[in-house]
């Protein structure tokens, strides 16, 4: 029974936090976020095999480091069309924009019309 209470106010937080409608929403933001982890791991083994990275050619060292840098490209280059095939893409969109923000990137997304 706590569980359940745990659960609910658990989805209330967080849809209040990321500004979301309803606790489908919610759910549907969850998915985004497993749905595009899998699929980048899955698309980077290609790409590091493409490159000829791997720990028998390279110091583990060097590559974890660099499919970890991999990995996070392929994730924030695949996020918003994750989000849209789950009916989330402005949601997405925006998390996107925060996340590249706080990298230092912000500036890609400043509008140009304002002075």
């Amino acid at each position: 029974m706590f569980g359940f209470f745990y659960y609910i106010c658990l989805m209330e937080g967080l849809r209040k936090r990321w500004g979301l409608k309803t606790n489908l929403d919610v759910l549907a933001v969850f998915c985004v976020f497993s749905v595009n982890g899998s699929v980048s791991s899955l698309i980077t083994k290609p790409i590091m095999a493409y490159f000829n990275w791997s720990t028998v050619t390279m110091s583990p060292w060097l590559y974890y480091p660099l499919k970890i840098l991999v990995i996070t490209i392929v994730y924030q280059s695949l996020f918003p069309l994750t989000g849209w095939l789950f009916g989330q893409f402005k949601w997405a969109w925006n998390f996107e924009k925060k996340f590249l923000s706080r990298l230092g990137l912000g500036f890609l997304f400043k509008n140009k019309d304002k002075k």
